[in-house]
Parts: C-alpha cells; sequence; structure tokens
C-alpha cells in the first residue's frame, strides 16, 4: 500500500452566491451613485456586486479589526506599554488594469461607514516611484511598476510611521497626468484607524540575507491583503480597453505626458499599447506580481466581464 499524499489545501473557496451570503444583516451603506462615482474609468462594477461582494468583505474586516485590536491590547498589557492606537493596514495587490483602484475606494467607502466612524485612509504606492530622472539614470524607464522601481526604503519607513503611531506622515505625491512624481509635494496621513494600501507588488517580499540578520518588507506591516486575478487574455483586453478611453480623454490635456498619442493614427497608438502591456507589464505581472497571489489572505477572482466569480479566502 502506497503512502497517501498529504494535501493541504490554505484556501476556502465560494462561488459569489456563496460569498455574498456572509454579509448576514448588514446594512448597505452605499447606493448605486455611490458606485458609479468610485469605479474606474474602465471598470464596470455595478451595485449589485458592490453589495454581494465587498460588503461581506467589509464585514469580515470589521471582526478581523476587532480581534487584532483585542490581541494588541494583551500584547502590551503583558509589556507594560502605553495602549496608543495601532493603524491596521489592508494591502490591494494585482495587475495593472484588474481594478485594484477600484477596489480600494469602494472598500474605504464601507468601512468608514461603520456605526464606529473609524478614519480610514488611502494611500497608493505610486507615490513611492522613483522620478523618470532617478529611472533615467539608473536605466530602469522601461520598467517602471517593477519592485527595483520603488524606493522601497522609503516605503518602509512609511508603513514603519504609520503603524506607530506617528502623527502627520507625509506621502509624495504621483501625478499620472505627467507621469511622474511631483517634486516637494505630498499628501499628509494622520493617524488613521485603517490605511489601505494600494501597489502592484505591495506583497512581494525581498531576498533574505543569509546572515540571518532581521530586515523588514512592506508586506510585513499588513494585517489583512487582497489579491484581485484575473485571466492574462482578459487583462490584455482591460489594459487596451483604458489605453483607448485614456487616449481620447486624459491624454487630450496638453500637459499629459501621453499626449503625443493623441497625434498618432489609431493604428499607430494601439502598436504602441500592445508594445507596452507585452515588453512592460506582462513581465512584470508574470515575475512579480502573480507570484504574490498565494500570499494573500483573500484572492478576488474576476471573470471576462470584470465581474468576480470566486472568492478565495485563507484559513485562519
Amino acid at each position: 500500500m502506497g503512502v497517501k499524499k498529504l494535501e493541504l489545501a490554505p484556501y476556502h473557496y465560494f462561488t459569489k452566491a456563496e460569498w455574498s451570503g456572509f454579509r448576514a444583516d448588514e446594512p448597505m451603506t452605499l447606493d448605486a451613485d455611490d458606485v458609479k462615482r468610485l469605479r474606474a474609468l474602465t471598470d464596470p462594477i455595478s451595485f449589485t456586486e458592490a453589495e454581494e461582494i465587498y460588503l461581506p468583505l467589509s464585514r469580515l474586516i470589521s471582526l478581523y479589526v476587532e480581534a487584532t485590536q483585542e490581541l494588541h491590547r494583551a500584547s502590551t498589557k503583558f509589556l507594560g506599554a502605553d495602549g496608543r492606537k495601532v493603524p491596521y493596514i489592508i494591502g490591494v495587490a494585482g495587475s495593472v488594469a484588474v481594478g485594484k483602484s477600484t477596489t480600494s475606494r469602494i472598500l474605504k467607502a464601507l468601512l468608514s461607514r461603520w456605526p464606529s466612524s473609524p478614519k480610514v485612509d488611502l494611500v497608493t504606492t505610486d507615490g513611492f516611484l522613483y522620478s523618470n530622472q532617478r529611472l533615467d539614470a539608473l536605466q530602469l524607464a522601461d520598467r517602471k511598476g517593477f519592485p527595483e522601481s520603488y524606493d522601497r526604503g522609503a516605503l518602509i519607513r512609511f508603513l514603519s510611521d504609520i503603524k506607530s503611531g506617528k502623527p502627520d506622515v507625509k506621502v509624495p505625491v504621483y501625478s499620472h497626468l505627467v507621469y511622474d512624481v511631483i517634486d516637494g509635494e505630498f499628501i499628509t496621513i494622520d493617524r488613521p484607524d485603517i490605511l489601505i494600501v494600494e501597489g502592484l507588488n505591495i506583497l512581494q517580499p525581498g531576498e533574505l540575507p543569509k546572515s540571518g540578520k532581521p530586515i523588514l518588507f512592506a508586506s510585513d506591516f499588513l494585517d489583512f491583503s487582497i489579491f484581485i486575478d484575473a485571466d492574462e487574455n482578459d487583462l490584455t483586453t482591460w489594459f487596451m480597453e483604458r489605453f483607448r478611453r485614456l487616449r481620447e480623454t486624459a491624454f487630450a490635456d496638453p500637459k499629459s505626458f501621453f499626449h503625443r498619442f493623441t497625434k498618432m493614427s489609431a493604428a499607430e497608438a494601439e502598436a504602441f499599447g500592445m508594445w507596452a502591456w507585452k515588453e512592460i507589464n506582462l513581465p512584470n505581472l508574470r515575475d512579480n506580481i502573480q507570484p504574490t497571489r498565494s500570499r494573500a489572505d483573500l484572492v478576488l477572482t474576476k471573470g471576462p466581464s470584470h465581474a468576480i466569480e470566486r472568492v478565495a479566502l485563507r484559513k485562519v
């Protein structure tokens, strides 16, 4: 008799219908206009999906936050430390064009409308990208969005300051209009109850030193993490749809870094968009982003219509 292979399944899997049942009696605090306002340019999230997917998620996170606060109170009592508030940090990861921004904004709106009215802030890791000038000097202009294109030390210092309860922590501002970090411009995050951090590589661990010396990664500061997943073919379609829409809207602004694409023929612009996807975004997805999916606490899998079809929750 052969030895039975041990199979360990790290996730519970749910259909949309099964997941929506976990809403329980939680009231929906957003309306259709809120959802329409919060969704991204080419992410057709519906009010029904917000209610069936994100409302139960909001309820789950409320339970996790409560449990984490209890754990923190126990540890501070044991250590005899002060009981200052420790922000709960949520990471949202996934490919370009998968809908991270919409998920983050919907979640922020739902969480901030809890009965306790918590202070919820949202930042993206875009502000921690090196400037275009710095990327050019490092010969990384065509690897923007790859892990090495970020000032990872600055990101970790920011997360550490937030987690330690430091007030008025500054975050550099990134402009998608000029496609660069704005020199000398910042937003200030002041002791939130919950912080949502959206980023391509927020779940990625770095290489551990062979010496065993303690080292911190951005993912070490996350209390809960979400990965938005989709098939590569669907992501390609969504990226190109977004590129076309931006060419008709934001790129038309003369100040836009991509304004020159409005002067190209449709065929030339299409060819450039596909080049950007195949040569930059797709390799980054395959080499850096997709491998972090298994590190997430929750995986939301989308189908071709952008609708979430399956939910995977890591077993506690």
